[in-house]
């Protein structure tokens, strides 16, 4: 099992950028795909971007693609969401996953979730 706790989220305005943390403790974040995904009021959980275990392969969701930059850091069993150019509609709970399978953007496909962190951007 791994445990995640997301945090770096806050009140910003948009345009400016802001950094997701996930921190995994547990079994080695390396064994897993690890995923970021969002939910806003009254929505469905978007998926926001995914990295393979050696951060080799990525994907983004297509809100998201050019702005947002997944990474990850092993040796420290965390992965990051760097967001750029935030808009309004970024508003989310953005919560940390994480896959024993293949980086995928469906939600079924991750097995470990962390609390979530909110991110609120204004106009």
């Amino acid at each position: 099992q791994v445990q995640l706790v997301e945090s770096g989220g806050g009140l910003v305005q948009a345009g400016v950028s802001l950094r997701l943390s996930c921190a995994a403790s547990g079994r080695t974040s390396s064994d897993y795909v690890m995923g970021w995904f969002r939910q806003a009021p009254g929505k469905e959980r978007e998926f926001v971007a995914a990295i393979s275990r050696a951060g080799g392969v990525t994907r983004y969701g297509d809100s998201v693609k050019g702005r947002f930059t997944i990474s990850r850091d092993n040796a420290k069993n965390a992965v990051y969401l760097q967001m750029n150019s935030l808009k309004p509609e970024d508003t989310a709970v953005y919560y940390c996953a994480a896959s024993s399978k293949v980086v995928a953007t469906s939600r079924q496909m991750y097995d470990y979730w962390g609390q979530g962190t909110q991110v609120t951007v204004s106009s």
